[in-house]
């Protein structure tokens, strides 16, 4: 059956949208929304764990943060195309859940999955609101759908972001989200499984992901923050809506 929902986030690996994005979604499922994820691939060419375990640990951390529902398409990893094909599963996606907002990969990163994934899901989340355009779910007609927005989260390159969200409630929480990929992540306190050493697998990580959570944070006052880059100017009811208070409780 269908659900709606208010967020879909899109990962072409299982464990993007925890790095990029797991404090402003638990920040969301706190306030009572519907979020779900999609991840693109199974991440089946990563020099640590398999496919199977990677499932797992994806279903573990959509748990602690709260999702509503996570989805994998299967595309192969690493070679997966921006083709017709590839955007109709997009499609699909975006018409079963029918959500207000989209959030996707960094529009260009140190992976080119990343990349490939957030222009396939840009192509397709505008692709989907075509009536001309048809799709089925388990054998029944889909009807076209666009979310309002999309935004794309920062993931290893640094971007310039379009707005911040503060996600410093909610910093353990991420951590413990990402700390669910045992199979890729190096884990204070646990063992770490068999498996070549990779640019993700190390303390120093850790260290990166914090000094990037602070160095978001400390741009609008707080201590961890996530950065989202928007493709548009967004709108505002009034200037007013923009109007913060600092730490020491003045207006800035």
């Amino acid at each position: 059956m269908d659900m709606k929902l208010d967020v879909l986030v899109f990962a072409a690996h299982p464990d993007d949208a925890e790095l990029g994005a797991a404090g402003t979604i638990i920040k969301l499922t706190q306030a009572g929304k519907k979020v779900g994820i999609v991840d693109l691939t199974q991440g089946e060419l990563g020099s640590r764990g398999t496919p199977e375990l990677r499932l797992a640990e994806a279903a573990e951390a959509g748990r602690l943060m709260g999702i509503s529902a996570r989805e994998n398409l299967g595309f192969r990893d690493g070679f997966f195309v921006d083709d017709e094909a590839h955007r109709r599963a997009v499609i699909r996606m975006v018409r079963r859940y029918r959500p207000e907002l989209i959030i996707a990969n960094a529009p260009s990163d140190r992976h080119p999955d990343h990349g490939r994934g957030s222009h396939v899901v840009r192509e397709a989340a505008f692709l989907s609101g075509l009536r001309k355009i048809e799709t089925e779910w388990e054998g029944q007609p889909q009807a076209a759908w666009r979310p309002k927005n999309i935004f794309y989260y920062i993931q290893d390159r640094y971007l310039t972001p379009s707005f911040i969200v503060d996600i410093t409630p909610h910093w353990a929480q991420k951590r413990a989200a990402i700390a669910a990929f045992g199979s890729q992540f190096f884990v204070p306190g646990q063992s770490q499984p068999d498996g070549p050493a990779t640019h993700i697998s190390s303390e120093n990580f850790w260290h990166f992901l914090e000094a990037r959570a602070r160095t978001l944070g400390h741009v609008i006052g707080v201590p961890f923050a996530e950065g989202f880059v928007s493709d548009i100017p967004l709108e505002v009811h009034s200037p007013l809506d923009l109007v913060r208070a600092d730490q020491d409780g003045l207006t800035v």
